[in-house]
């Protein structure tokens, strides 16, 4: 019976030794599937690193191109508003070269006298001169603007 007792023994212990084999041999499989997972993940890391680099690039190259525009931007607006304040005034110029002008072209017409005298409580309407008297006009004004070296 001891002599059957030390096959049990052995027979268990080989068993257990071919489910400790096959465990290995499974382990094995695993860790190298572990390690090819190991190097791409490492590929990754490196293209991620790579990539990390380019974009903190371009994000510096964006401040810097948000910085020029920002200045040239309020250089722009600033000529923009200097312009547009020596428009108004050149406007307000013209302004009070029309009223000249009209002026004259007025002071040019030929003066009719009327036939009969109109009632007071209606004011004459106002003649309206001719295309040529304009003309001329405003000729002799720019003749005599430009005589004082006043020409625009």
């Amino acid at each position: 019976m001891s002599h059957s007792l030390g096959i049990a023994i052995e027979s268990l212990v080989a068993c257990l030794l071919m489910i400790t084999i096959a465990y290995c041999m499974l382990l094995n499989k695993r860790l190298k599937r572990l390690k090819a997972d190991e190097h791409s993940l490492k590929a990754t890391i490196a293209e991620l690193i790579t990539a990390t680099e380019i974009a903190e690039r371009a994000i510096g190259g964006l401040k810097h191109t948000v910085r020029d525009v920002n200045e040239n931007l309020g250089t722009k607006l600033t000529a923009a508003t200097e312009m547009s304040e020596q428009l108004r005034k050149q406007l307000g110029e013209c302004d009070s070269v029309v009223r000249r002008l009209s002026k004259i072209t007025s002071a040019a017409r030929p003066s009719t006298a009327p036939a009969a005298p109109e009632p007071p409580s209606l004011p004459a309407p106002a003649p309206v001169p001719s295309a040529k008297a304009v003309a001329a006009a405003a000729q002799a004004f720019s003749e005599r603007r430009r005589s004082n070296g006043l020409a625009a």
